[in-house]
């Protein structure tokens, strides 16, 4: 039998769902898993990169200054083809001093501190969007009704952009993040989304507002950013700032409304900020939803678990397997409330670590510990089989959740 080390019997990457469970990560991988911490897989343009299975190989990797962060570096397992001349890269892509110099242009809006002020605010549009799905048709699609609304619209609130535009950005958003989609449509939707907010940022520069995007107006006026570069930043923010969190919401209701045990939990203590904040962590590390996993590229040879990964060679850090290795999370196909899930990586870990984490931590507070409790009585209206996952895209979810009240 071939060894899961040995290109020539690489298994593909992304590998199919579990049909048995929709939450948990692809049998296959698990599979590797249990073998070794780092197995062969084989991409979309043949290249064999390093499936990076365990959790302690992850962190020490993502930590790692000899692993880059760079597209367009030789060897970089993209889950996609690269724009011409790397054209619309985010500074997530990117390693330090560039990297840093551009994060730290934004990294003061999603401080803890900065982000708490924003709690009444986003309680007050969740309230407002379950104000208007009880006073809409019953059954409801969750997704659109509120679970994408909601993220929608606080980071609207934060950035500065009409939310009147939010299905403009939102369809194109979805065509960047669908692994399926046509290079020339992803191009085609990047650079509207470009467009749009170079438009934008150049509004800000006529005339400021108290947003994010005015602050990077400041920064373009004082030439220490580009307007290119500040439309991209928006881009980022714009896409990772409704995109992830909505997902979250949706699949973190599918999944309590799969176990009225633990549902029962967060009902029952939902005025507890510390049982609440757990429980987000917990559903952070049991749904993991960003399944293409963190990419790198190694920039020596490096020695790790017995291994020798070589300098241009890629790895992809799969953090869904990670948050699911039981030497770190015991029992951890199951979901748990009561447990203590605080050292997952559904963020990642290191400087490339998620930089809206914060908000996207708070707003899940806010809706975990607010919906359930105004609506006692939700339940799905559909069976599970029935339910249309994102098997297809970067970031996992669903597209309808059809429930009732």
């Amino acid at each position: 039998m071939t060894s899961t080390l040995d290109p020539a019997g690489a298994p593909d990457f992304p590998m199919p769902r579990a049909d048995r469970c929709p939450f948990d990560p692809p049998p296959a991988a698990r599979g590797l898993q249990e073998e070794a911490p780092l197995a062969r897989v084989r991409l979309w343009d043949g290249s064999t990169p390093w499936l990076v299975t365990r959790y302690a190989e992850q962190r020490a990797l993502m930590a790692d200054p000899r692993v880059s962060a760079d597209v367009t570096r030789p060897g970089y397992p993209s889950q996609v083809p690269i724009p011409p001349g790397g054209t619309g890269i985010s500074f997530i892509l990117m390693d330090d001093p560039e990297h840093g110099r551009l994060r730290r242009m934004v990294t003061g809006a999603f401080t803890v501190k900065r982000t708490e002020i924003l709690r009444p605010a986003v309680q007050r549009i969740v309230d407002e969007q379950i104000d208007a799905m009880l006073a809409g048709p019953n059954p409801a699609d969750l997704v659109q009704a509120f679970a994408l609304p909601v993220p929608s619209l606080v980071i609207c609130e934060l950035l500065g952009v009409p939310y009147a535009d939010h299905d403009f950005f939102q369809d194109n958003s979805k065509i960047l993040i669908r692994r399926s989609a046509e290079p020339a449509d992803r191009h085609a939707a990047q650079r509207a989304l470009s467009g749009y907010l170079d438009e934008l940022i150049g509004t800000k520069l006529e005339r400021r507002g108290d947003d994010l995007l005015s602050g990077l107006a400041d920064r373009v006026e004082a030439g220490e950013l580009t307007r290119s570069e500040a439309a991209q930043m928006g881009v980022l923010l714009l896409i990772a700032g409704h995109e992830t969190t909505a997902n979250m919401i949706a699949l973190g209701t599918l999944a309590l409304l799969r176990d009225p045990d633990q549902l029962a939990l967060l009902r029952e203590s939902g005025d507890e900020p510390a049982v609440v904040a757990s429980a987000v962590e917990e559903l952070l590390r049991y749904l993991t939803i960003t399944h293409s996993g963190r990419r790198r590229v190694a920039l020596e040879d490096i020695e790790i678990a017995g291994q020798t990964i070589r300098a241009g060679e890629g790895l992809i850090m799969a953090n869904d397997i990670a948050n699911r290795d039981a030497s770190v999370f015991p029992d951890p196909d199951r979901l748990d409330l009561t447990r203590n899930p605080r050292r997952h990586v559904a963020f990642g870990f290191g400087v490339h670590q998620c930089l809206g984490q914060p908000l996207a931590r708070l707003e899940l507070q806010v809706v975990y510990r607010t919906l359930y409790r105004r609506i006692p009585t939700l339940a799905l209206a559909a069976d599970v089989e029935d339910i249309p996952f994102k098997h297809d895209g970067s970031v996992y979810g669903v597209y309808e959740l059809p429930v009732r009240w």
